[in-house]
């Protein structure tokens, strides 16, 4: 019976370490402003372990809609791209991992992504919103 409850135990234990060896690392991101005001991207972590990383997305605003864009950047101080005429970021120029796109005031959206060491920008493309201030900088260590 001892023998029993010991390779239990074992069992458990190796169950528990496969699986936070393999557990993803969640980022909120909580995405905020309307016309004419400041709009904000803001993340719970500023920096993250490499692997596999789930972006959960809020819409906090109250009628705007906005996106994220995850776009790898070259080095930390990399100077996005934009394009003043329709007030965009030229994501052609840039490495994008993926989006939430089209998320409505209120609503959540998700983006589960495999990152590399490096440094990452979370970025609104709607229209004027980049240039409002949406924008916010992820680390990924190694």
């Amino acid at each position: 019976m001892a023998l029993s409850v010991r390779l239990s135990a074992l069992v458990a234990l190796s169950l528990t370490l496969s699986t936070e060896a393999f557990a993803a690392s969640t980022i909120m991101v909580k995405e905020d402003g309307e016309a004419g005001g400041p709009m904000t991207i803001s993340l719970d972590h500023a920096s993250v372990p490499a692997g596999d990383v789930i972006f959960k997305v809020h819409n906090d605003a109250l009628s705007e809609e906005h996106e994220m864009v995850l776009v790898k950047l070259k080095s930390a101080d990399e100077t996005v791209p934009v394009n003043a005429a329709k007030h965009r970021v030229d994501e052609s120029k840039l490495k994008s991992l993926g989006e939430v796109a089209d998320l409505k005031a209120g609503k959540d959206g998700q983006l589960k992504v495999k990152l590399a060491p490096g440094n990452y920008l979370l970025l609104c493309n709607i229209k004027g919103h980049f240039e409002a201030g949406m924008k916010a900088k992820l680390t990924v260590t190694p």
